[in-house]
């Protein structure tokens, strides 16, 4: 009962506006389906709170910067859930797979063109840029100085665990040189820390290291282990003109350690980029922010790049994110660089129904003004065909010609009882019916005696 008075007194209300209850109910089932959309709309829009990354394994470099990237993160109110992984290909395997839950992750570049990733669907994921180079580190034992890998046939060599970007450079590298599976050459997959202690200890006569799998640690130990040496790739250039995601890299003499002098000479060393990869749907605000960590983490000076060298729009396999082009291109938005991340998520959803607003709300005024003028002309217009008639009277008086007047008054009459009109155009309804059958009238009255009395 209280529904059916409600809608009466809405009805009520629509008609004392100048409009029919069915038109105004159509605006206002209009006007809150848009808010209940915009409600949806802002509520779906709104960047998670969490990002999940991909990382490596414990003590890796991928595993420290993550670390680092969420201590910035936690500060913008955003958490960073890490996932471990044996290194790049396992990162590029677990991006690519719709069914694992993750957002982005470290991901050495080179996998796609070394054919190891083959048979992945990467056409969802997007670079936010590569963020460090990541050198390789050839160790081994022995007097004979090594500078080449082809030297390294027939002998026993740990290149990394299988789903490592370590494990898959060293393959396309070796294979480059003749060297492959099968052959002369024995191919082992231990893990870091038990090849380097196997090297040490003489069962292995060379180890590839690489941050994605590696430790600091492990690669600094080896480093001030005597007897342990590190290749310098004098073919260096000649990798990167032939493997075209691999940079020349230099490892200073002193860099390590100054005082004892490691290493003992300027080494030549080959590397790729890491790169930032996401999946598609990565919210922009996310972008962002993680694009600002990068910076943080990574755009600071080392033993091989310069201050603000990472991160980098550079192209490898993956294309760069529209959000991450628009951001090397003019950096953080207007809020996000005055407003702290939550507010400034807020105020950039608000900020998109200003222009809608600013159109629908005087639409909306202008509609009751529109109905009327049309319900007004739907009961002027037939006064134009009364004047039209009250004319014709003056110059058409012969009996045929009356009754086609009368004729045509009769369908003017017909067609006005059919409008239908809301309460407020009452009065100029009825009026416009007085008009109709003044028109009648002088009609009747102007007819020739003879017609009447026939």
């Amino acid at each position: 009962m209280r529904k059916f008075l409600f809608f009466r007194k809405l009805t009520a209300l629509f008609e004392m506006m100048g409009m029919d209850p069915r038109v105004g109910l159509g605006t206002l089932a209009f006007v809150v389906a848009l808010a209940v959309a915009a409600a949806f709309w802002f509520v779906e829009t709104a960047p998670p709170t969490s990002i999940t990354m991909l990382t490596g394994p414990e003590g890796s470099m991928f595993q420290r910067n993550a670390e680092k990237y969420r201590k910035v993160l936690e500060r913008e109110g955003v958490k960073l859930v890490m996932v471990p992984s044996q290194g790049s290909l396992e990162n590029l395997v677990h991006l690519s797979d719709p069914a694992f839950h993750v957002d982005v992750g470290f991901v050495q570049a080179g996998l796609i063109q070394s054919g190891l990733a083959e048979g992945l669907d990467i056409s969802e994921l997007a670079s936010l840029g590569s963020v460090a180079y990541e050198p390789l580190l050839v160790f081994y034992r022995g007097k004979e100085e090594v500078d080449r890998l082809s030297q390294f046939e027939g002998k026993r060599l740990a290149i990394g665990q299988v789903g490592s970007g370590t494990n898959a450079l060293a393959t396309a590298l070796l294979k480059a040189n003749g060297i492959e599976a099968g052959g002369e050459t024995e191919f082992l997959d231990d893990n870091p820390q038990d090849a380097a202690d196997a090297l040490v200890a003489g069962k292995l006569d060379a180890v590839f290291l690489m941050s994605d799998s590696a430790s600091v640690q492990i690669m600094g130990k080896l480093l001030r282990t005597p007897g342990i040496r590190l290749v310098n790739f004098q073919q260096a250039t000649a990798y990167t003109r032939r493997i075209t995601y691999l940079n020349k890299l230099e490892l200073s003499q002193g860099s390590i350690d100054l005082g004892r002098n490691v290493p003992d000479r300027d080494v030549a060393l080959v590397g790729p980029t890491v790169e930032l990869v996401a999946r598609g749907n990565l919210h922009p605000a996310l972008s962002d922010l993680l694009l600002e960590a990068a910076h943080e983490v990574n755009g600071n000076a080392n033993l091989l790049q310069r201050q603000g060298e990472f991160p980098a729009p550079r192209q490898n396999e993956f294309r760069i994110s529209d959000d991450a082009d628009r951001y090397y291109k003019s950096g953080k938005s207007f809020l996000y660089r005055n407003l702290p991340f939550w507010l400034a998520t807020i105020a950039s959803r608000v900020l998109v129904f200003v222009p809608i607003v600013v159109l629908l709300i005087p639409g909306l005024r202008m509609l009751p003004v529109v109905y009327r003028w049309r319900m007004r002309s739907r009961i002027t217009r037939w006064y134009g065909l009364l004047l039209e008639l009250e004319k014709d009277l003056l110059h058409k008086q012969e009996p045929e010609e009356r009754a086609e007047l009368m004729h045509r008054l009769d369908h003017i009459a017909r067609a006005v009882h059919r409008i239908k009109v809301p309460r407020f155009f009452g009065d100029q309804f009825y009026v416009l019916l007085q008009h109709v059958d003044y028109v009648r009238q002088r009609l009747q009255a102007t007819e020739p005696p003879g017609h009447r009395e026939g």
